[in-house]
């Protein structure tokens, strides 16, 4: 191919990806969904008590590096952000006050995460990351109270308005897949030979689940699924085959493990590649003459819009890969581990003594149901950043209770994937002197 014919070809797909006009109406499903499943989920959430268990009962919550400053919240802020997001949830789903419903919410949401760093999650790092993305969509065009006349509406929007949700979502499932090409995935059908036999309880599939053949099987199939369910998704003869598989797949995995809302909003977010005019013929029961109207401005986006799609797309492509800046196994470490789309690859437990000392010859050892839930010291027994928090936390609080330049030492051991308790961190060092940050963790021991 010559170079001219190269630049045509580049050119010809980036008219298509990105200028093309196309129809509206795959992302009014997605707004509609998105809120539906937004107000499910907020719901679910109060119902279970975890606002309570999570945000109100722990005396010490932990954080992300860099975001230390976000407050712990008082019942009157939590309970006030919970109403808030319902409302945003409801305006997104109708239409109504679009632009300003989805700002409040990507917020209100981006703040409940940022309270406890142990409530991670990848699905919710997807909600974060779709939240901001739909600020800049004209998903309120057609179908929404906004849209309330002429000069408000739109059947077409630019390719890319679409485009970016289609890519998210095909990071999401590739790098899943990508992340599950390993030696303990595949060879040793680890963590799902953990995992399964728990479910041998379960009616018709109860006792297939207990062989280690079903183990790799699904393993197996898992990695395939991701790796190619995007391509499938697109090309128009494999499509419904296709969304039929992910169903049952997500169906499947909400069946046999306790992973909430995620699986309900893959299987809504994917309806986006379904073709245009499948989505119109879904509206058309509603509305049966829609009027053929017209973009409002040129579908050619700005250099400022290109700008920002180009930063967005390139980190979303390497940001998963800087674990590799760090040494060690990644499982055992989990430096790099979070916001990478690493989903269920490993099983991890762990146990953490921690002793306060002083220059007086005083010493004692923590008691951490004085300040952490049992979930949160779940969470902190196996993830350095969290151990290191903690120990800081420790160093302001025995300092309150009379220590004199308190010393705080951890005892932690970790069993990864079932292979036997290791022991996790170097006991010898003083954690309260070290300050989190993005370099390699040394106390961390290597794994053997």
């Amino acid at each position: 191919m010559t170079v001219t014919n190269l630049k045509k070809a580049i050119h010809k797909a980036y008219t298509y990806l990105v200028e093309n006009p196309v129809s509206i109406y795959p992302l009014v499903t997605f707004r509609i969904a998105f809120g539906i499943l937004m107000l499910i989920s907020t719901l679910r959430f109060w119902y279970n008590g975890w606002i309570e268990q999570l945000y109100l009962e722990p005396a010490f919550h932990f954080k992300y590096f860099g975001f230390y400053w976000i407050p712990s919240p008082s019942p009157l802020v939590i309970y006030s952000v919970f109403i808030l997001l319902i409302v945003t949830c409801i305006c997104i789903s109708l239409g109504l006050f679009y632009r300003a419903s989805i700002i409040a919410f990507f917020f209100l949401f981006s703040y409940t995460e940022l309270i406890d760093a142990t409530t991670y999650l990848n699905h919710y790092y997807f909600i974060t990351i779709v939240s901001f993305v739909l600020i800049f969509l004209p998903a309120n065009r057609q179908f929404a109270i906004d849209a309330n006349s002429p000069a408000h509406k739109s059947n077409l929007v630019p390719a890319w308005t679409i485009n970016v949700l289609k890519f998210q979502l095909a990071v999401v499932y590739f790098y899943a897949g990508l992340a599950k090409l390993n030696y303990t995935w595949l060879f040793e059908a680890l963590p799902l030979k953990i995992w399964l036999p728990s479910n041998v309880h379960l009616p018709l599939i109860g006792e297939l689940l207990s062989y280690n053949t079903t183990a790799y099987l699904f393993s197996w199939a898992g990695a395939l699924f991701d790796l190619s369910i995007i391509l499938l998704l697109i090309y128009k003869r494999t499509r419904f085959m296709a969304y039929l598989a992910l169903i049952i797949f997500h169906l499947m995995t909400w069946y046999l493990f306790p992973i909430g809302m995620f699986p309900f909003v893959m299987i809504a977010s994917t309806l986006i590649f379904f073709s245009e005019k499948s989505h119109e013929k879904f509206y058309s029961l509603f509305k049966p003459a829609v009027p053929q109207l017209q973009l409002e401005q040129s579908n050619k986006p700005s250099k400022i819009v290109l700008t920002a799609l180009s930063v967005f797309i390139s980190f979303q492509l390497l940001f998963p890969f800087r674990y590799l800046l760090y040494p060690g196994d990644l499982f055992w470490t989990e430096q790099g581990y979070r916001f990478s789309w690493r989903v269920m690859l490993m099983e991890k437990a762990g146990y953490a003594t921690f002793t306060v000392e002083d220059g007086n010859g005083r010493k004692e050892i923590v008691d951490n149901t004085l300040y952490l839930s049992p979930f949160q010291e779940k969470m902190m027994s196996t993830q350095a950043d969290f151990i290191l928090q903690y120990a800081n936390f420790l160093k302001d609080e025995y300092q309150q209770q009379g220590f004199t330049k308190p010393k705080v030492y951890a005892d932690v051991f970790v069993t990864l994937n079932g292979l036997g308790s290791k022991r996790f961190i170097n006991p010898a060092i003083d954690l309260a002197v070290l300050k989190d940050n993005f370099a390699p963790k040394k106390f961390i021991l290597p794994y053997q």
